[in-house]
């Protein structure tokens, strides 16, 4: 959409879809426009009221006439000022409103998306265009579009007055008025092309800046500070660069305005006072009123050249969020099936799955897993353990295949309903900048914090939330930088636990943190597996040897199933060599 109407003045299409999130409020909008008339209106009758007050008070020195022209301009004066008023405050409101309301549907449109979707997309861009953007699709409302409809509207009252009033002096002003307008529009389309530049080295900057705040300690670890530092400053620069071509096409253009303008005006005094000098036909009071009419002319368009920048960042930003808004990368939830109580049994049919087309990372595979059962996958980095995972709760699609729980396809379950009956605990564990209670909880209203206690208790981590600052309500800050690697690892394990699933999975849960966090993680690990299937993916194989099942996987294929014992049994198997590895290892260590 960006890329067809780019260098276009105004996109029509993009302007009526954003004008439908106005339907909700039309009472508003109406009283918008409403007051957008009486303003026109109030503005021509000023200039009017000036030239009765000079040729009917002024000059024939009557001031009793000269009083009441005065006294009806303070009138129209407080009534144009009540309505302009009324006119920007509701203007603001319902882009206030309309902004609400696509941000809500932006973030729950961005909720559903695809992890593969994020795998391709950078957090800061996500970020402007559901902050910083949507902010400026306001100013449309607010400052740009209301602003530019009231002002042409102003414009055409002016004209058909002074068409009425006298065509000769009109003439003056609409033979200049072309040029206005050709600069106007040749300004406009600049202007576009600025800010679609603009906006994009805005996206640059964000997506630089959060990912380095984010990953500060690498930066740091590796003395990376003045190279971070060079590289921002580049992009800075040519976020700079664009800016300035804004400033340099304002600087050209709002000159050459006020130099017609004023050209206008002198030509108005010369045609005018010769006329005025040799007849009755034009008054000084008829030019008087011609000057300041050639001024709200001109000065709108001026103004309109300023509030179409305004418009056109917007309508760009609005530009950039429609195409988040179209794009369509959710997972199809046309399931009918609603999971209850369930038993656990897990079946993968011939299950083929690539996150790059034709680069297959699942090579049809074929898994049995009993309900009740903890079965642990095994193997080298990216042979394929965790996309098991991922495809397991729908976080992406198989290319071909099934997967069912208890003998249905998941592709016919409900997806909130199946991922409500899968806990996840990751290797890198994920927490909010709120409370640990939160973080267990997730605010799910059904679970409270007697539920959450009682479970801490069960699974052996009640002491350590307890011994902390508010225990329970202690703020973890930011990605729970507040606890240690260990710790965090706890509370998944409790977050996991007490949404009471019918599936466990441990993604690498017990990889990365210390001895003494590893036996209380053990011994929740034995409370939460128990009665219930659970898959435990690990590169540790001491932490599995109890496991009923060990699937060991190479290249995207199944290549060993058995116990521990049966594994170690197979002479040069795939299991056995790995184990001695990591035996040897760790004799060396000791």
């Amino acid at each position: 959409m960006a890329e067809d109407n780019k260098g276009n003045a105004f996109d029509f299409g993009l302007f009526k879809r954003l004008l439908s999130y106005t339907k909700p409020y039309r009472v508003r909008l109406y009283f918008v426009a409403f007051a957008a008339i009486l303003i026109s209106v109030f503005a021509v009758l000023r200039p009017i009221y000036l030239e009765l007050a000079i040729d009917e008070g002024m000059q024939p020195k009557d001031i009793d006439s000269l009083i009441y022209y005065i006294q009806l301009t303070l009138v129209v004066l407080l009534g144009e000022s009540l309505f302009q008023l009324l006119f920007i405050y509701f203007a603001n409101w319902l882009g206030q409103q309309v902004v609400r309301d696509i941000r809500v549907k932006l973030f729950g449109h961005m909720i559903r998306f695809k992890m593969q979707y994020y795998d391709k997309s950078a957090v800061g861009r996500l970020v402007t265009r559901a902050v910083n953007d949507i902010e400026t699709i306001a100013s449309i409302f607010s400052e740009g579009l209301f602003m530019i409809i009231s002002d042409l509207l102003k414009m055409a009252v002016i004209a058909g007055v002074m068409l009425y009033k006298s065509w000769q002096l009109s003439l003056i002003i609409f033979v200049i008025l072309p040029f206005i307008l050709y600069a106007t529009r040749v300004f406009q389309k600049k202007m576009k092309v600025a800010f679609e530049e603009v906006r994009t080295q805005v996206a640059n900057l964000n997506s630089f800046v959060q990912e380095r705040v984010t990953g500060m300690k690498i930066v740091q670890i590796f003395s990376r500070e003045k190279v971070e530092q060079k590289k921002f400053d580049e992009i800075n620069k040519k976020h700079m660069r664009a800016w300035n071509k804004t400033v340099w096409y304002n600087s050209i253009f709002f000159p050459v305005a006020e130099m017609v303008t004023s050209i206008t005006i002198g030509l108005l005094v010369w045609y005018g006072g010769l006329r005025a000098a040799q007849s009755d036909v034009i008054t000084i009071g008829l030019v008087t009123a011609f000057i300041q009419f050639s001024q709200m002319l001109f000065t709108p368009l001026r103004q309109i050249a300023d509030k179409f920048n305004t418009l056109q960042m917007g309508m760009v930003a609005a530009n950039r969020v429609f195409a988040i808004l179209d794009t369509d990368s959710r997972i199809a939830d046309t399931g009918t099936h609603t999971l209850k109580n369930i038993q656990g049994n897990l079946t993968f049919e011939k299950v083929r799955f690539s996150y790059v087309p034709d680069e297959e990372v699942l090579k049809g595979i074929d898994l049995e897993v009993n309900a009740g059962e903890t079965v642990a996958i095994v193997g080298s980095t990216g042979a394929g353990k965790s996309t098991i995972i991922n495809l397991l709760g729908r976080f992406y699609e198989i290319d071909s295949g099934k997967i069912k729980i208890d003998g249905i396809d998941i592709t016919d379950v409900k997806l909130d309903s199946l991922r409500s009956e899968i806990a996840v605990v990751l290797q890198d564990v994920f927490l909010f900048a709120d409370s640990i209670l939160n973080n267990i909880t997730l605010n799910n209203p059904s679970i409270t914090e007697a539920d959450v206690i009682e479970a801490a208790k069960a699974i052996g981590v009640d002491s350590f939330i307890s011994s902390l600052p508010n225990g329970y309500h202690y703020n973890v800050k930011e990605r729970g930088a507040m606890l240690s690697s260990g710790q965090r690892q706890l509370i998944a394990f409790l977050r996991a636990y007490v949404s009471n699933p019918g599936i466990l999975v441990l993604d690498e849960a017990t990889s990365s943190v210390d001895s003494n966090s590893e036996q209380l993680i053990q011994k929740a690990i034995n409370k939460i597996t128990k009665g219930r299937t659970s898959i435990v993916i690990a590169h540790r194989l001491a932490t599995i040897k109890k496991a009923d099942k060990i699937i060991v996987m190479d290249k995207g294929l199944i290549v060993e199933i058995g116990s521990h014992k049966e594994l170690l049994q197979k002479e040069g198997g795939y299991y056995r060599n790995l184990y001695e590895v990591q035996f040897a290892a760790n004799q060396e260590m000791v």
